[in-house]
């Protein structure tokens, strides 16, 4: 009897390992079996750097607030 209940509780682990990995390759999990600290979560932050505010990046595509005085009021008076 004893035999056949560590023969259970190996076949569990191995399913259970097997069915970890195959959630971790459809999900795109990083598998850390050890766990061991990995850089994983490093890399997919944001990079920290130099990067223009998004008003100053509007205004480099020409979609940003107009200057004082060239608004709808104004062109509205002018016409």
């Amino acid at each position: 009897m004893a035999t056949r209940e560590r023969l259970k509780n190996i076949l569990a682990t191995v399913v259970t390992t097997w069915l970890t990995e195959v959630r971790a390759k459809i999900f795109g999990y990083v598998l850390n079996p050890i766990g061991q600290r990995s850089p994983n979560k490093i890399l997919w932050k944001k990079l920290i750097g130099e990067s223009l505010p998004k008003p100053e990046m509007l205004k480099r595509c020409g979609k940003g607030p107009p200057k004082k005085g060239q608004g709808k009021r104004a062109a509205k008076r002018s016409k």
